[in-house]
């Protein structure tokens, strides 16, 4: 069901919020990190850990940042630092998909296709 309060980014709107977008990313990079490293250092048992809850909560304010400025998270191995910005292109409904890795937003990829399907943005929209 499409959402009806949802934001569409241009290049240039979603470049403009990479700053903060970086900062969160490296957030949850980060406290994921420190999730692993303690669940690491319990051989996994971390069931009622008060540090990997406080660190939980933790990540789920910095997804609810990046949601509240009308992007998401996709990197579900913490490992890329992968957010999607909604778009349209070329009269088409798609998400810009940037890396952590990437000075600025240049892909974008089908709202179906994911990650591996990304491809250039077209110079007239950047």
């Amino acid at each position: 069901m499409p959402q009806t309060d949802l934001k569409y980014f241009t290049p240039e709107e979603a470049n403009k919020t990479l700053p903060l977008v970086k900062k969160i990313v490296k957030d949850i990079l980060d406290t994921v990190f420190q999730i692993r490293t303690i669940a690491e250092s319990l051989g996994g048992n971390i069931d009622g850990n008060k540090e990997i809850e406080q660190y939980n909560a933790q990540l789920n304010y910095y997804m609810r940042e990046l949601e509240e400025i009308g992007c998401s998270y996709k990197d579900w191995n913490f490992q890329i630092g992968l957010v999607d910005f909604p778009a349209m292109i070329e009269g088409e409904e798609v998400l810009l998909c940037w890396r952590s890795d990437e000075d600025s937003v240049k892909f974008y990829h089908g709202i179906e296709e994911g990650y591996v399907g990304r491809k250039p943005i077209p110079e007239e929209y950047l």
